[in-house]
């Protein structure tokens, strides 16, 4: 076999969290590419119902869910509705997340274990719902968009580095849980030019970020995307519970 038809998905059904735009929009066009259909969520619907758009006129198929998966009904309708609509699911994607920078001493408790909710308790929720779909499909795959503030040693980011890093800590954990039939993955993302990073850092941050970075340029959301491709599909058929840092070689922050 042609290590090129390694990378297809000819067949698949993923589902995407966060799939309106950035990283999880790249993923989901690399995914219908590579002939996968997609379920696309993320809270605004608009956003998701553009880019099942997009899936569609790659000539596969997709569904827009609007989900908030902070809310276990809709984690549990998400998941429902891909399989109504799509007869199974064999991928799954938890990409939607995030959270700012934090004061150890003003974040109240409440409010980190609302970043350990969105960032930890979703994917575990996701997962959990998923992987019987994904067996009786006759196999599956999860990959976890984690973080490289996950292994940065910095400040202000107690709260979503340790919430990367438990999601982190997770993904080997449920990889040794979910095999031989479920491979689990994660990707840990350095700064990606999206239009959440180019709404919180000034152009010239951003000029900074890109020379503190060993390859000397920020990062694309293609670049995750294909970082996904490869987890997703038979070219990585003999991995599960590995993270690949996709940070340009950057060994920590490089904010500045």
């Amino acid at each position: 076999m042609s290590i090129l038809n390694s990378f297809n998905l000819e067949g698949q059904v993923a589902v995407i969290t966060g799939a309106g735009r950035g990283l999880g929009r790249a993923i989901a066009l690399a995914y219908a590419e590579a002939g996968a259909d997609v379920v696309c969520s993320a809270r605004t619907l608009a956003d998701v119902e553009a880019v099942a758009e997009e899936v569609r006129a790659l000539g596969r198929r997709a569904l827009a869910v609007s989900c908030d998966v902070n809310d276990q009904a809709q984690r549990e309708a998400l998941v429902a509705a891909a399989v109504e609509g799509m007869g199974k699911i064999t991928h799954l994607v938890n990409n939607a997340g995030g959270s700012g920078p934090n004061d150890p001493l003003k974040m109240t408790p409440a409010d980190f274990t609302a970043v350990m909710e969105f960032n930890v308790t979703s994917a575990y929720s996701l997962t959990q719902l998923c992987v019987p779909h994904m067996r009786t499909a006759g196999g599956g795959n999860v990959i976890n968009i984690t973080s490289g503030a996950a292994r940065y040693i910095q400040k202000h980011f107690s709260a979503y580095g340790t919430a990367k890093a438990a999601l982190t800590h997770m993904t080997k954990l449920l990889a040794q849980d979910f095999a031989p039939d479920v491979r689990v993955n994660a990707i840990a993302p350095g700064p990606i030019r999206t239009a959440a990073l180019e709404n919180a850092a000034p152009a010239a941050m951003l000029e900074t970020m890109a020379k503190n970075t060993p390859l000397q340029r920020i990062g694309e959301p293609e670049d995750i995307a294909a970082a996904a491709l490869y987890f997703a599909t038979p070219a990585s058929s003999w991995v599960t519970g590995k993270v690949i840092e996709v940070d340009g070689g950057a060994e920590g922050s490089v904010w500045g």
